[in-house]
């Protein structure tokens, strides 16, 4: 019988190997003059040989410059990286029974609006996922509208639509409250913390997303948010 403190550790190391994932793509990958489609291919391909991954149980996301600003079921046209540029990566591997996912933000170059942007969804995630921690009877809508805080406090836009999302063993989105509680967004008003259909604690992944429109910019970050 797999108890509570195994699922939650297993999730824990999926990450772990997800967090490896991203080091080796910042290490090798990142690099002017390649499109986003090649970078997802590259990623696809590092993760297969370094990694054994075979699955990813979302769509594996890379978006430079402008299409940073697109949320994540946007499908803007495809874009090349350029020697001063962001660029963000959105991954969910399995490894074995066990879902990830894992984003994080990269600069090319020295710009200082990209820099900070990119440090401060990083900031963010931290200040969100202890507000969590201290509210145990939060909703996603109070999440969501605390993230949004964030975001203008530090002169930026919350680009998201939703704040968290349910991870767990694969394939979770087969679970009924996944279309009923799995997206904390600004219309989820039940509490977040609770027991899924089977009788198992529920476990969140919070993404940050903050743009700047007039600069054309954003950046992304997430992972778990009810684990570690």
């Amino acid at each position: 019988m797999t108890t509570e403190d195994d699922r939650a550790a297993a999730l824990d190391e999926a990450q772990s190997k997800a967090a490896a994932l991203f080091a080796r793509i910042e290490q090798s990958l990142i690099r002017p003059g390649v499109s986003e489609s090649q970078l997802t291919r590259e990623i696809a391909e590092l993760g297969l040989r370094e990694f054994a991954i075979e699955r990813n149980w979302h769509k594996r996301l890379v978006r430079a410059g402008a299409n940073t600003l697109a949320p994540y079921d946007d499908d803007p046209p495809e874009l090349t990286l350029g020697e001063d540029d962001i660029v963000f990566v959105d991954l969910g591997p399995i490894f074995e029974a066990w879902e990830a996912d894992f984003g994080r933000t990269y600069v090319l170059g020295n710009d200082p609006a990209k820099l900070r942007l990119r440090d401060d969804v990083a900031t963010a995630f931290a200040a969100g996922k202890h507000y969590f921690e201290q509210h145990p009877e939060i909703t996603g809508s109070e999440l969501f509208r605390y993230l949004q805080s964030l975001a203008t406090d530090a002169g930026w836009e919350f680009g998201g639509r939703i704040a968290a999302h349910l991870v767990g063993e694969y394939p979770h989105k087969s679970l009924p409250e996944n279309r009923s509680v799995g997206y904390a967004d600004a219309n989820h008003h039940q509490v977040m913390r609770g027991l899924d259909s089977l009788g198992r604690q529920r476990h969140w992944i919070l993404e940050i997303h903050f743009v700047d429109r007039e600069r054309q910019i954003g950046a992304f970050y997430e992972e778990l948010l009810t684990i570690g």
